[in-house]
């Protein structure tokens, strides 16, 4: 750890610079999550930080490392979102003038925080790398000081305090599981949570869409997708500093598919009453889709933030809904004569399921001129309620068929 670009003693002295004026989040044991993973599971809740995101520990400290001279001048930032907040929310406090460069489709609330915080928002680039390459255009033309979203020391010592504050609430940690966009994050937790039990496990998590880091340490060609629901993590151009510190010290980079990230965000608002944006929940995801490492250990995961799109947020719930059998579509053909329709909601009814919608349909592909087929959209409790409501309708004369997504 000593050759390495960030040390130890980096990260305390960034608790020390950055108390006060960040949020000390909590670090809970959550008793039904480590039921369900078969491991004692801890999670550090930084989606509670102000911005609403742990990007806020390395800007502090980044911006409280600079000269008069240079927060004179302004500072710029490159972000898809939280790196940009936390920038934000922290030059305004330091009255440090701030210019945020953010990609195209960056979503809109990430947007709208942003500007709330004074910043002047500049949106270029369908990638991460267009978006730095015109921020640091406008730094070289303005003379603004570039801030880093993750290759820094001083950003990733200000992400390494989130360890600090984990071990300190929970020391006998076996293994952290970290989210890996630029690599900030992991780095820096790497070093601190090293520093204190040498014998902890550090695991990266990624998306399959994005999975820079996981590429570089085993010595592939980058490739990376287009879009993923963890917009934090869509990193193509990894970090130096990072990359060295995670090659050193993590034990793997894990990889979680989208659906499986969309299941984690529904798992924690459902048990842990918790909102984390898709970044925020690849720890869970890891657990849902690795879970056979984490067995019988004292497992760390960090839900690095919240910033989610409202209208996302309520589609990745119906679809778990969908996902877990709780809502389903079934297509029942019944005669085509009067009490047929109140007969068969009556079956449903007295089945338990609740109809949330109901279509006719009369013309296109009936079987019969004497029949019509109605397609039902029902909330039900599970895969075996769905089974217990079709059997009732056979048994009632109705045949019915559930319909699958392409359908």
């Amino acid at each position: 750890m000593d050759k390495l670009p960030v040390s130890f003693q980096d990260v305390l002295k960034a608790r020390d610079k950055i108390a006060g004026a960040i949020e000390h989040t909590p670090c809970l044991h959550s008793k039904t999550l480590s039921r369900i993973f078969g491991c004692e599971l801890w999670l550090k809740f930084e989606n509670l930080q102000f911005t609403a995101s742990f990007k806020e520990r390395g800007a502090l400290n980044k911006l409280l490392s600079l000269t008069a001279e240079e927060k004179s001048r302004g500072v710029i930032a490159m972000s898809a979102g939280n790196h940009a907040q936390g920038v934000a929310y922290h030059s305004g406090r330091l009255g440090i003038p701030a210019t945020i460069v953010m990609p195209a489709y960056t979503p809109f609330v990430k947007v709208r925080n942003t500007e709330s915080h004074g910043a002047t928002v500049v949106l270029h680039g369908n990638t991460l790398a267009e978006a730095s390459a015109h921020a640091r255009m406008l730094a070289a033309e303005k003379n603004f000081v570039f801030v880093h979203p993750f290759d820094d020391a001083d950003i990733i010592a200000g992400q390494g305090t989130v360890a600090l504050e984990m071990l300190e609430a929970a020391p006998e940690l076996d293994a952290l599981i970290v989210p890996v966009g630029g690599g900030g994050l992991v780095a820096g937790c790497a070093i601190a949570a090293k520093g204190i039990r040498p014998s902890i496990e550090i695991y990266g998590v990624e998306s399959t869409t994005f999975p820079a880091m996981a590429q570089r340490l085993h010595g592939q060609q980058v490739q990376v997708g287009t879009e993923t629901i963890a917009e934090g993590l869509a990193v193509r151009d990894i970090g130096e500093l990072t990359f060295a510190i995670v090659k050193a010290l993590a034990k793997d980079v894990l990889l979680v598919d989208e659906s499986t990230i969309e299941e984690a965000i529904a798992l924690l608002i459902e048990i842990e009453k918790t909102v984390t944006e898709g970044a925020g929940a690849t720890g869970i995801a890891a657990l849902l889709q690795h879970r056979e490492l984490f067995a019988g250990k004292k497992i760390g995961v960090i839900l690095c933030g919240g910033n989610i799109d409202s209208r996302i947020l309520a589609s990745i719930l119906m679809r778990n809904l969908v996902r877990e059998g709780r809502l389903v579509r079934v297509r029942v053909r019944v005669p085509d004569v009067a009490g047929s329709l109140a007969k068969l909601t009556k079956v449903v009814g007295d089945a338990g399921g609740n109809i949330v919608d109901v279509e006719h349909q009369r013309l296109f592909g009936v079987f019969s001129v004497k029949s019509t087929e109605v397609e039902l959209t029902l909330e039900t409790r599970d895969r075996e309620h769905v089974a217990a409501v079709l059997r009732e309708l056979e048994v009632n004369g109705f045949s019915a068929h559930l319909l699958g997504a392409s359908e």
